[in-house]
């Protein structure tokens, strides 16, 4: 069953990007760019719904939205359901955070933040309600090559391999779904973050990059053409 996710944020680059990095890792994502239109999807989607069953899985919640503060959406949703939201919000102030948290949000994240921190955050909060999420991969072996995903270390015929903390999140971010094709955007939005600056040239580079110091392994990373790259599992 895919997850399915709300995306209220009026940033329009910012949802865009959250959305393509959410999507990637297999949820169903609908995004509102106001409050008004959260509460709407809210209700759209709860229609649909069974008897009893919440209209979404997970909330992702922006505070500053053109038409109101956030945190009534949060308020809202607490009244009625008890699935796992979490804030995204550039204010900082610990006062806020504590009283968010208290009011029912299951998390807090400062912009700009990591998305892989984020898409790790949304399995915790998935878990805590006790939705199953698909279990990362975290080891790797093809013949003399092993990657763990967990400490980090890439060993090559018995001898490790220094790969850039770029260049080790690219690979696993690669290996975490072996088979499925990532785009190069999903990939720069995913790695490098929606505040990054760099282009999608910077993917290829990167791919080039790692290949070159897995030699005839670099293999596993595989060009889709006119597409982008997925890792042979």
């Amino acid at each position: 069953m895919t997850l399915r996710v709300l995306l209220v944020e009026d940033d329009r680059e910012l949802c865009r990007t959250l959305r393509d990095a959410v999507t990637a890792e297999g949820y169903e994502v609908f995004t509102a760019a106001s409050l008004s239109e959260g509460f709407a999807l809210l209700t759209g989607l709860g229609a649909g719904a069974s008897q009893g069953c919440p209209p979404v899985d997970m909330v992702l919640l922006d505070l500053g939205l053109p038409d109101g503060d956030g945190e009534q959406l949060l308020v809202a949703l607490r009244q009625k359901h008890n699935v796992p939201l979490i804030i995204i919000s550039a204010r900082e102030s610990d006062g806020q955070k504590v009283r968010l948290l208290d009011a029912g949000a299951d998390d807090y994240l400062v912009k700009p933040f990591s998305i892989r921190e984020l898409l790790a955050r949304m399995r915790v909060g998935l878990r805590h309600r006790g939705t199953r999420v698909a279990p990362a991969v975290t080891h790797y072996s093809l013949g003399g090559l092993s990657i763990d995903l967990g400490a980090r270390d890439v060993v090559l015929d018995g001898k490790e391999i220094h790969l850039t903390p770029t260049e080790f999140d690219l690979l696993a971010h690669l290996l975490h779904r072996p088979g499925r094709v990532y785009t190069r955007e999903e990939l720069l939005a995913s790695v490098w973050g929606y505040a990054a600056h760099a282009g999608t040239r910077t993917v290829d580079v990167h791919v080039a990059q790692v290949r070159g110091k897995l030699g005839d392994d670099g293999a596993i990373i595989r060009t889709v053409r006119g597409v982008g790259y997925t890792a042979d599992g």
